[in-house]
């Protein structure tokens, strides 16, 4: 057994194909095919069905693709640690987004990156709080950033900004009478949420008064679509702070502060417990830093850098 093996297995489990997986890999097909099949001999099992078309997984070749991908991270941190001596951070990093946190933060990390670090291949991808983390469990993403606290074990939460929550309210509902909103009297009724999986969506009815009623239901999958169906049909919603800037003076007059207490939420950077790119890591936390206004940043990150 060796690297290039579990390489050319969670390929072919990617692309479940051989040429394909083959050419992703810089070899030929009977190559990867020759050193998948020793490898299937050498543990005298078969970790792929080769019947189907396209081919897929056994039940054990599941479990031996998922330690195969952790062992090759780690294998990627070891190389990492021998880079941070020689006081040199390039290569490939790639980290999961929540939707809610996204627009207000890729766009200029992308450009933060590419100015500052050109060296770096930053990979991201927009999904749901489950998914990252079943992704970094599987070593599959190296950080990601979403809202905490996750109460995993295995994964270790940096918090880098606490962001407010405000309402968007249509001038044709009462709440618009309001100058503040008392968060814990926020009716059910016309409020436009974002559709399951999200944890915004939780969060926003932690702090809403939790009848069941709605008088129109739409169950979005974006903050500024809420805000559109708001100007459109009316009732309201909840928006983190962040998103006040993309909106027009206009819908401004919309917003309402929320109070007793101020609902926020806590954003973090997340990371695997066994995650040894501490140069990598702080290179994204001081962009981040760069990004986010100063007074919602974490008071520990102003001062000091993170240390694994």
């Amino acid at each position: 057994m060796n690297i290039q093996q579990l390489e050319y297995i969670v390929a072919l489990d990617k692309y479940r194909h051989f040429v394909k997986a083959a050419e992703s890999c810089n070899v030929s097909q009977p190559t990867l095919s020759s050193l998948v099949q020793k490898l299937e001999h050498e543990l005298d099992i078969t970790i792929f069905d080769r019947s189907t078309h396209p081919i897929r997984t056994t039940e054990i070749g599941d479990k031996i693709i998922a330690q195969a991908r952790v062992i090759l991270y780690n294998i990627a941190q070891l190389k990492e640690m021998t880079i941070h001596e020689k006081d040199v951070c390039m290569g490939q990093i790639r980290i999961g987004v929540i939707p809610t946190v996204a627009p207000y933060i890729l766009p200029k990390l992308f450009k933060q990156m590419h100015s500052d670090n050109p060296q770096i291949d930053l990979k991201v991808s927009e999904m749901r709080t489950a998914v990252i983390i079943d992704m970094l469990q599987k070593a599959q993403l190296d950080m990601a950033i979403l809202a905490t606290p996750l109460e995993q074990d295995d994964i270790l939460e940096i918090p880098l900004y606490y962001e407010k929550f405000l309402a968007y309210v249509s001038p044709q509902e009462n709440l618009y009478k309001e100058e503040e909103i008392d968060a814990h009297l926020l009716p059910t009724e016309n409020l436009w949420v974002l559709k399951e999986g999200h944890c915004m969506r939780n969060q926003v009815f932690n702090f809403c008064d939790t009848k069941p009623m709605f008088s129109s239901t739409y169950e979005a999958g974006s903050i500024d679509t809420l805000v559109k169906i708001v100007d459109e049909n009316g009732g309201y919603t909840i928006i983190p702070e962040l998103h006040l800037p993309l909106l027009s003076n206009e819908q401004r007059t919309n917003v309402r502060p929320l109070k007793e207490p101020v609902p926020v939420r806590e954003i973090s950077l997340v990371i695997r417990n066994d995650f040894v790119k501490e140069r990598m890591l702080n290179i994204i936390v001081n962009a981040i830093k760069k990004i986010i206004p100063e007074e919602m940043i974490d008071t520990r990150l102003k001062k000091f850098a993170v240390k694994l």
